[in-house]
């Protein structure tokens, strides 16, 4: 095995060989796409360039560059790993992005990757009534919604809040990387839990929605995240259901409600079936995102109307 990579190491000599090599290897282990990019070749790519200290919009003539030995080295341990361990892209790099901004990410949150983010571009609208002081990325993960969130609305507060300890010490990071400490702060919660006394004009929320069948049948790139931030039970709603019990009191007159549930629409639909969930379509691609006021909440879940 040592002699056959340091062979390699020796036959491939420019930025492009290292690229084919493991895009070959990646296809020859079938490894699974869907944490930034969907094919092995971008996916090497991406990894022998950061390998390399280069950012990935350098220009073609750099595929032809000579590697160094130490270079060589590196990037093929890069790859190596990507293949022995099956770990998603950016947990290799700690980098990953959202809404056209850079985070920092490892195995203690998701990779961010939702559709909401078109809905931040978009301001909420037409959902959104009201312009936002308050707003909360619930079960934030890196912070990945709720930064974007401050960026499209720079008067508002935001609260990062997670369950896990782990995941509020890497949206802490996120929010000094983006020079953020004035306007978001990070906090610890289960659900609403941390956050008593506080109300939002918006509510995001990206909670764990995959289901016990989904959760055991997932590739093994996916299973490298945390799964407590995947599987909410048998049907995927365990967390939603509190949720929707919960959140109209926590939000302002005319305020909204955003949650991502994946694969778990239906079941959603068939649970609730005289809720007016609102499911927006999106034009770069997603499903399973509803929005849903204030006042809808109070009327189908407290059984009050206003």
């Amino acid at each position: 095995m040592i002699e056959k990579r340091e062979s390699s190491l020796r036959e491939l000599v420019t930025l492009l060989d290292f690229v084919r090599w493991g895009t070959s290897r990646f296809n020859e282990a079938g490894l699974h796409f869907g944490h930034g990019t969907d094919n092995a070749w971008d996916e090497a790519l991406q990894l022998v360039m950061h390998s390399l200290h280069l950012p990935l919009d350098s220009k073609p003539e750099v595929l032809q560059a000579r590697l160094t030995m130490e270079e060589r080295r590196s990037a093929m341990a890069l790859l190596e790993r990507r293949v022995d361990e099956r770990l998603p892209l950016p947990y290799l790099t700690n980098e990953a992005h959202f809404c056209g901004l850079d985070f920092y990410v490892d195995e203690r949150v998701l990779v961010p990757r939702s559709p909401i983010g078109e809905l931040i571009r978009n301001d909420f609208q037409p959902w959104l009534k009201v312009e936002p002081l308050a707003i909360l990325d619930l079960c934030c993960g890196s912070g990945c919604i709720g930064i974007a969130c401050a960026g499209a609305f720079p008067e508002a507060r935001v609260d990062l809040a997670d369950i896990d300890s782990g995941a509020v010490e890497v949206a802490q990071i996120n929010i000094n990387r983006h020079h953020l400490n004035e306007q978001v702060r990070a906090v610890q919660s289960d659900l609403f839990s941390g956050l008593d006394g506080f109300s939002y004009e918006l509510i995001v929320c990206n909670p764990p929605y995959v289901d016990a069948r989904d959760l055991a049948e997932m590739p093994q790139e996916f299973r490298a995240e945390p799964e407590i931030a995947l599987g909410s039970g048998d049907d995927g709603l365990d967390f939603t259901r509190r949720l929707l019990r919960e959140a109209a009191d926590h939000l302002q007159p005319d305020g909204l409600l955003v949650c991502e549930v994946g694969n778990s629409w239906q079941a959603l639909e068939d649970a609730f079936p005289t809720v007016p969930f609102t499911w927006p379509e999106f034009a770069d691609g997603g499903h399973g995102v509803f929005v849903i006021s204030r006042e809808e909440l109070l009327a189908y879940f407290t059984g009050t109307r206003e």
